[in-house]
């Protein structure tokens, strides 16, 4: 495998050289050259890109210095990490035959690797071969280091193998760079199986070997796992370090174990292992994400009073903590201290802060955040921007949405708009009902090059039909097929609800159908929607029918499943069936809401139910739902129709003491159902009175109909509490 002659590095590396300024050199003497680019780049303050410079113009020049200067400063690039200069130094001394030292050939390996070509680094083994110099461990390891680092873990273990049929010894960085890279492709059996593997061949597990897989397996949530080898480590006594430690807290906070984290932290004190910023870090973004922000800023205090300097990732999970408690002014406070402590900011914490303000819709304050972050010097990413727009489409700002869309736009050159940035501002407008502003955006798109998705189409193909513009709505449908888009779930949701609200319920089915075809299940939603349409249309069988398959897709029906199904039984005269549904409601328990409530009493009083409905209407009063005027008007004429005169006093009154508002149809109610209790009442005379106090939308409440009504009519004995 590493036995190629043939190689040629300079055809595998890219053409990027740095060309720089060539002058004629015949005139000075070699030694004075050579001199020269020694002390270019063995000085302290080494001149790397001159000493290429000199070095290329001697090159060029009949006298190239000696191999022993070439390969000098081939070794001095390398250790600079000045990869390519280095690469080119090489081209140059190879093409005019100065031969590579050992040293520069192991350099040229780091070169490959560090420029993430671990296969080139393979080659250059051959090169080594060839020259007659013998391999040594470290150039393999190397070569390991970069197939792992770039995922290629099957070619390091490949060559792990045949490092060790050429009779190279591995060491312990041979063995956890295998275990590293395993450990990232999360190959954690075969990991784990090294480790016997070393100790066979009297290589023992060291703490880094042990640190790799506790790492690696705490990512993975395997913390359990991870505990066991520290136990293992233990009893072959190597000692747990801070990155172990680390390792294990890190992985107890990610999984919401904060306690057993804690307990881990407090282990380490006992032991007097210092906690670096990375243990403190994971505590507190773990108390922050528990809501526990006060203990998390306890924390940074105990931190700090260690002398342990706070980094940007501290700042930044306090900030997000602060917002997800319900403490977003706080978290300014925060951001403001650490300004004026002149705390080095990343755009991410900024980001955090904007994020966590438009949650909470404080989308004002959110751009002024964006604001100081353009004033201190921070330019705000597309991040910044389509989380901002995002929020204020939310709150429905959409004019402000715009008008920063439009900022961002000219300053295009800065940031770089995507689908997401289009799709805040469609969706904002949308929301708003300015279909054909979101439209003008979504071309607008179409013509910056920017290529809309799945969530464009669902966005326009839902509000189209919502409008009842059915041809664009099929045309965006046939649009996004065009383009090769699969329609996902809420695609298919968008339409079936937009079909039914439009009463197009056979197209509706069509797509519920197709839908399931496609491998989409249907969700509680589409089903809710379709049942609605179905009762409405008076289709009660094909309703019960869905109902009842809500429960074999694995959903489980809502109230508005039951809603839908209670009214829709009650308005085809199925009594009994309603009051089935409403029993199994309460079995699942899921308590009704005030929909249900009204729903039954409205229904039960239509057939004459009246002690059906005032039973229903006293639970709904206990269970703390507020009757609305539908209720208390269809309960009064209710009470008078069949002739219950004390009812609807009670009633009356526990309005007033309630302090219900009346609108124009509840206060003719009230009055027509005095008047027909008292004979004396006229309610041709009373009406036009009263109606003024509610007309022009004002409402008046009971409390005051009754004072009024008794100030007037003394006789009906109407005292207002």
């Amino acid at each position: 495998m590493f036995t190629k002659a043939a190689f040629n590095p300079c055809r595998s590396f890219p053409k990027r050289i740095l060309r720089l300024p060539v002058k004629c050199l015949s005139s000075i003497p070699q030694s004075n050259v050579e001199t020269q680019l020694r002390l270019l780049f063995e000085k302290p303050n080494s001149q790397y890109a001159e000493a290429v410079s000199l070095f290329q113009r001697a090159i060029c020049s009949d006298r190239p210095p000696s191999g022993s200067v070439c390969n000098s400063l081939m070794e001095a690039l390398v250790r600079s990490k000045n990869y390519e200069y280095a690469f080119s130094v090489y081209s140059k001394m190879t093409h005019v035959h100065i031969f590579p030292s050992f040293l520069s050939l192991s350099g040229l390996i780091e070169v490959f690797v560090q420029t993430q070509k671990p296969k080139f680094a393979l080659g250059v083994i051959g090169l080594i071969l060839k020259r007659g110099f013998v391999v040594n461990i470290y150039a393999f390891n190397l070569i390991l280091k970069g197939f792992c680092r770039k995922g290629e873990v099957n070619k390091a273990i490949e060559l792990f193998g045949e490092i060790k049929s050429n009779g190279v010894s591995p060491d312990n960085c041979s063995y956890n760079t295998i275990v590293s890279g395993l450990c990232k492709a999360k190959r954690f059996k075969e990991a784990l199986d090294i480790l016997p593997d070393m100790e066979a061949v009297g290589c023992c597990p060291n703490l880094v070997t042990y640190a790799t897989l506790m790492d690696g397996l705490c990512k993975d949530g395997r913390v359990d796992e991870a505990m066991g080898l520290l136990e293992e480590m233990k009893a072959k006594g190597l000692d747990a370090d801070v990155v172990v430690y680390g390792a294990l807290i890190s992985g107890f906070c990610s999984n919401g174990s904060f306690d057993k984290g804690k307990k881990l932290f407090d282990d380490m004190l006992e032991k007097a292992i210092c906690p670096n910023v990375v243990t403190y870090n994971s505590l507190m973004h773990c108390l922050c994400k528990i809501g526990q922000w006060k203990e998390a800023i306890a924390m940074l205090d105990a931190m700090m009073e260690r002398g342990i300097r706070p980094d940007v990732v501290t700042y930044t999970c306090l900030i997000e903590g602060l917002c997800k408690g319900g403490r977003a002014t706080k978290a300014i406070d925060l951001l403001n201290w650490m300004v004026k402590k002149g705390e080095k900011l990343s755009v991410i914490t900024y980001n955090v802060l904007i994020k966590g303000l438009c949650q909470k819709g404080l989308v004002g304050e959110a751009y002024e955040i964006l604001n100081m972050m353009i004033e201190k010097g921070m330019m705000p990413d597309v991040v910044s921007y389509n989380t901002l727009l995002m929020g204020l489409g939310k709150f429905g700002k959409v004019d402000e949405a715009l008008e920063l869309f439009n900022l961002v736009l000219k300053e295009e050159k800065y940031v770089q708009l995507d689908v997401v940035t289009f799709n805040n501002l469609i969706q904002g407008l949308c929301k708003e009902d300015r279909l054909d502003e979101a439209v003008k955006i979504y071309h607008t798109m179409a013509e910056r090059g920017i290529s809309s998705n799945l969530v464009t189409f669902n966005i326009l193909i839902g509000k189209y039909l919502t409008a009842g513009i059915i041809d664009k709505a099929l045309e965006m449908w046939k649009h996004l097929l065009e383009l090769g888009h699969v329609p996902n779930s809420i695609t298919y949701s968008s339409m079936i609800d937009g079909f039914c609200k439009i009463g197009m319920l056979n197209i509706a089915k069509g797509i519920f159908s197709k839908m399931r075809v496609s491998g989409n299940d249907p969700t509680l939603f589409d089903y809710n929607a379709l049942m609605a349409s179905l009762c409405k249309e008076s289709s009660l069988e094909q309703a019960k029918r869905l109902f009842i398959e809500i429960r074999n897709a694995n959903c489980e029906p809502d109230v508005v499943s039951f809603n839908t199904m209670i009214n829709g039984t009650l308005k085809a005269g199925d009594l009994q069936s309603a009051r089935e549904l409403y029993n199994n409601m309460l079995q699942m328990g899921l308590p009704p809401d005030a929909l249900t409530y009204s729903t039954l009493i409205h229904r039960f009083l239509r057939f004459g139910l009246l002690s059906d409905a005032k039973s229903v209407y006293q639970k709904m009063v206990a269970s703390g739902h507020k009757p609305n005027a539908c209720v208390y008007d269809s309960l009064l004429k209710g009470f008078s129709s069949q002739g219950e005169t004390e009812e609807v006093f009670d009633l009356i009154h526990e309005m007033a003491d309630k302090g219900v508002h009346l609108d124009q149809e509840l206060t003719s109610t009230i009055l027509i159902c005095l008047c027909n209790i008292s004979e004396d009442l006229d309610v041709a005379k009373l009406f036009p009175t009263f109606s003024q106090e509610t007309s022009k939308g004002k409402s008046i409440s009971c409390k005051d109909l009754l004072l009024k009504l008794q100030e007037y009519h003394p006789e009906l004995r109407l005292h207002a509490a």
